[in-house]
């Protein structure tokens, strides 16, 4: 039986008055990861109080400047200089610890901007940071048809934190994506670490291909179980979307041939250390053997340098 009513959610279908995309632990089974997102006017703004999350805020589209006031009382901002859109490359991203109330306002035009959030049990020292756009590693990951561009910037090794994992990638029209299959739902050290993630999407016509009336940008994204914890869902998904993937092998996200699929992803567990390890689904593992004979595809990086 498909998963996808509980698992999928359309844009607008989690929303709230404030926030068109709005997931967080008031979902029935959610407990470490969070994502709001909106669309702001310039000069309108936006705000989470202050409780046991820590947050990243990333710029869409557009730029945005963002306050955070921690817990003890200490005001912080950053200007994000943003970018035109997720297609672009990457942004510059702002950190704010467990306990800060964070206000997002668009600055001199209309901006897109999502709120990535993890449960933490412990205030990150420093309580902010404003990690540059320059200073985001980015990894061209896999080769041919599964070749993707990975944003690494709150990753550990980039980006202090308590508990967020978070990152972008990019994958042209026709390729495969978070592939081969892998999951992250057991802590096994050093091998695998229970992470909850969602999956936020973004979709566009290719460069060069034809626009007008009808045109639907679209990708797929696929999650499914093992015997002891089944779940299974085969998403076609559009701009604003989201995925949760609380358990299972995901993948492949498929980027549609003509359309270029963006996603945010946000992870975030139970566990005491702040790891992303992954085990491959030993039936596709194989895959990644056949990388080294293969190029990676030369439209990446799409919108950025290495």
């Amino acid at each position: 039986m498909s998963d996808n009513a509980r698992y999928v959610r359309p844009l607008a279908s989690a929303s709230t008055p404030e926030w068109e995309v709005a997931i967080d632990a008031s979902l029935d089974g959610w407990e470490h990861t969070s994502l709001y997102a909106v669309h702001l006017a310039p000069g309108e703004s936006r705000t989470l109080a202050p409780d046991e999350w820590e947050h990243v805020v990333v710029p869409l589209a557009g730029s945005v400047e963002v306050t955070a006031v921690d817990a003890d009382g200490t005001k912080h901002d950053a200007v994000l200089a943003g970018r035109a859109s997720v297609f672009a490359g990457p942004t510059d991203v702002a950190y704010a610890a467990r306990g800060s109330e964070v206000t997002v306002t668009a600055t001199a035009g209309p901006a897109h901007v999502a709120v990535c959030g993890a449960r933490a049990t412990g205030r990150h020292t420093p309580p902010f940071r404003h990690v540059g756009a320059a200073d985001v590693p980015v990894e061209l990951r896999g080769a041919g048809q599964a070749s993707r561009e990975v944003r690494n910037f709150a990753t550990p090794g980039v980006l202090e934190a308590e508990s967020i994992i978070a990152c972008e990638v990019i994958t042209p029209g026709g390729n495969w994506s978070s592939y081969p299959p892998h999951k992250h739902d057991e802590d096994r050290p050093g091998v695998e670490a229970h992470l909850e993630e969602i999956y936020f999407f973004e979709v566009q016509r290719e460069a060069g291909a034809p626009d007008g009336p009808g045109l639907d940008p679209v990708g797929y994204q696929r999650v499914y179980g093992t015997d002891e914890r089944p779940i299974d869902v085969l998403a076609e998904v559009r701009s604003g979307d989201v995925v949760l993937v609380p358990h299972g092998w995901h993948g492949p996200a498929m980027a549609a041939p003509g359309y270029d699929l963006y996603y945010l992803n946000v992870m975030a567990g139970p566990g005491e250390e702040r790891a992303w390890l992954i085990c491959d689904d030993p039936a596709h593992g194989w895959v990644r053997d056949t990388w080294s004979a293969q190029p990676v595809d030369p439209r990446l990086p799409l919108g950025g340098t290495r």
